[in-house]
């Protein structure tokens, strides 16, 4: 069923193909590494796939340099490769005796950061792609409820292709619990699983809100290093993001601390035990989820932008600021069919000297409000700036 939904990813993974010997594919546990490449395996000519947690495959890696040399002219894909992270030296010293192009696929369950620091030991050699849950991109929509179910859900494909809702919010609550009980044990981490459940849903209380270590410390116990190494390993597993302040040369007085996001918004949504839609409709979190949906969908196409927000002490916000080089894209989320403007954020623009601005709204058209400013729906802006 998974393999109804197009990866909009597959074509840069191919395009890395051909220019490095190894390709990391790097993103959270079931957000669809495997079955993306099940789909590449009928495109490549002699695919060859290794799940490494499985004994049988594991086994036969026994003797990497033979396994590897027996199967030269195959395309080997090894999964969850952070199971097994003294592959990266190896496949260096292999890669530099006979160096072509598109030899390897890693698929990994945490960072770079976390796995042996693979990009240090096969730098120049190896391209790094994130995958993230289903997009709105990808799944496109036709229709309000299907936006309205991809919010709700989450981008997650077993969550998202769920029959029913109620099948979603249990497939997701098993999900949070084996997160923390298994796959972050897994990665040598002995956290005691009550106090991360707990961290995870304060967290979530604090969806877009400047991320307050010492507030978090306190109501559990923690002391602010603990709290920054806790937020780094959630951030690393790609369920957490921080979003950095925008600073610029102005005479104000900026927020410098980074914003907090659960990234999928169906995970988000099962950590505070909100059942469906209609009460999501009702719950004080409805803003900061969809600013939280929209940036995460933004930021899995927006590869070659860097990210910020905007804020100053006296009030002046805009949600997401893009820039790439000299190019400053803002972008502000509202969460009604009819947004409203404040002062602070027509400074904000002036601030920032944002050249185009899109205020997202759960809508299905575009029309301007003031020249180079915006009202559109996610699915329009996302056309608009990348096609």
């Amino acid at each position: 069923m998974h393999a109804l939904i197009q990866r909009k990813i597959e074509s840069f993974v191919f395009q890395n193909l051909k220019v490095f010997p190894v390709v990391a594919l790097l993103g959270s546990r079931q957000c669809g590494k495997s079955t993306l490449s099940k789909m590449l395996a009928g495109k490549i000519p002699n695919f060859l796939y290794m799940d490494l947690q499985n004994m049988s495959d594991l086994n036969k890696l026994s003797d990497p340099y033979l396994f590897i040399k027996n199967n030269k002219e195959s395309t080997i894909c090894l999964d969850e490769i952070q199971k097994m992270p003294e592959m990266f030296s190896i496949l260096r010293s292999i890669i530099d005796e006979d160096r072509r192009n598109g030899r390897f696929i890693l698929l990994g369950s945490a960072s770079r950061e976390l796995i042996s620091n693979s990009a240090e030991t096969l730098a120049g050699r190896i391209g790094l792609i994130e995958l993230t849950p289903f997009s709105i991109s990808e799944i496109g929509y036709l229709k309000e409820f299907e936006l309205y179910k991809h919010w709700f859900r989450g981008g997650y494909p077993e969550s998202y292709l769920s029959a029913n809702d109620s099948d979603s919010n249990l497939w997701r609550e098993n999900f949070i619990r084996t997160y923390i009980e298994r796959d972050i044990p897994q990665l040598g981490f002995q956290l005691p699983a009550l106090q991360l459940r707990r961290l995870l849903t304060m967290c979530a209380h604090s969806q877009g809100q400047i991320l307050n270590s010492f507030k978090l410390g306190e109501s559990l116990s923690l002391t602010h290093p603990t709290i920054r190494r806790y937020i780094d390993l959630l951030e690393q597993t790609f369920v957490l993001r921080t979003l950095q302040p925008f600073i610029v040369n102005v005479k104000k007085r900026l927020v410098k601390s980074p914003k907090i996001f659960v990234r999928d918004s169906g995970i988000l949504h099962r950590l505070l035990q909100i059942d469906g839609f209609n009460d999501l409709l009702g719950n004080p979190i409805f803003g900061s989820s969809w600013e939280g949906y929209v940036i995460e969908n933004i930021l899995s196409i927006a590869h070659d932008w860097t990210p910020y927000f905007y804020r100053t002490a006296s009030g002046h916000e805009l949600d997401l600021v893009l820039t790439r080089g000299k190019k400053v894209i803002a972008v502000e989320c509202k969460a009604s069919t009819a947004p409203q403007l404040t002062k602070g954020f027509w400074k904000a623009i002036n601030d920032v000297g944002a050249e185009m601005v899109y205020v997202i709204a759960p809508i299905s058209d575009m029309y301007p409000v003031k020249e180079n400013v915006f009202v559109c729906g996610l699915n329009q802006f996302l056309k608009t700036l990348f096609p």
